[in-house]
Parts: C-alpha cells; structure tokens; sequence
C-alpha cells in the first residue's frame, strides 16, 4: 500500500496522528503527537526507518519533550486499512511486542518501542541474521534438513529452467 496522505486515527487511543515527513527515506511517518506517542509505519516504512539512523533521529525529535498518556494493550485495528492488527514479538526474548497489519503491512508501535527495538538491533540485517541463529538453535535438525532441501530445490528449479532452454535448441 502507498504512503497515505489522509489523516489516520491512532489504534491505540483515538487521537489523530501527525504525518512527518522524513527527507531521507521520502516517506510520511504517521506520530500520535497529541495522544499516546505512538508510530504507525506503511508497508515498508519500518525497514526504511530501521536502515537509516537520521531517520530514526527525526522521529524522536519529534516525540522529544512531550508527555504521552499511557495505554493500555487492546486489540487494534489498522488505521490504514482497517484489519485487525495481529501481535508480534519484534525480539528475540519477546520483550518488544509491535502490532502488524497482514493486510497492507503497516506495524503499529506503543511510545517507547522504537527506542528498545533499536538498542537491540542496529540494523534490520543484525535483526535477522539474530532469527536465523535463533532458528537454528530451537529446530537443530529441521532447520539443517530445512535448509539443505531449500538449496537442492533452488538448484533443481535452476537446472530444470536450463534443460528446458537447452531442450528447445535441440
């Protein structure tokens, strides 16, 4: 879904949500300056902002020296599409949960996660090479076999493609 220009209502306290434009990434970054200090990021807004650290720099200096009210976890709808937001844990030892859209993609995050999410990870490449380890420690096994029939697929998928062009000359 595209950046969105209309005005959306905060999923977690009602208030509307300021847009702030980010020069660096071109994107309008949905802040609830009014209400609790929430962040609502379009589809690929997040891995823009987690990929660029002045980004990250405006939007807290836009959330710097206000004094949010504190709100308390609900189920939420998408104030971009209008789908039930689903729960995700963003960290490995489940300290940072983020509220996704699996119907536009936007991510919804409660004042302050911005701030954990960042010390934990410093880019979204360390964020998932740290799932992979994670992975493969809780799966062992299965996520060698995994892995092994993913490459041997890819590879039959590559020589497939190639026998079929070669075919065609013969």
């Amino acid at each position: 879904m595209p950046d969105s220009e209309k005005v959306l209502i905060c999923p977690a306290c009602g208030e509307e949500m300021n847009k702030i434009y980010i020069e660096e990434i071109q994107c309008l970054i949905d802040i609830c300056l009014d209400g609790c200090g929430g962040l609502f990021f379009d589809n690929r807004e997040y891995k823009k902002v987690f990929g660029n650290e002045s980004a990250i720099d405006q939007i807290k200096a836009a959330l710097e020296g206000k004094n949010f009210k504190p709100v308390e976890p609900s189920k939420r709808i998408c104030p971009a599409c209008g789908m039930k937001m689903i729960t995700n844990k963003t960290s490995l030892d489940g300290s940072v949960i983020i509220d996704d859209c699996y119907g536009c993609g936007g991510k919804f995050l409660d004042y302050g996660e911005l701030d954990k999410i960042k010390a934990e990870f410093k880019s979204e490449n360390e964020h998932s090479e740290d799932v992979i380890k994670y992975l493969k420690n809780k799966m062992g096994a299965e996520y060698t076999e995994m892995q092994a029939y993913k490459l041997t697929s890819d590879k039959n998928k590559k020589t497939n493609i190639l026998n079929n062009i070669i075919n065609k000359f013969l």
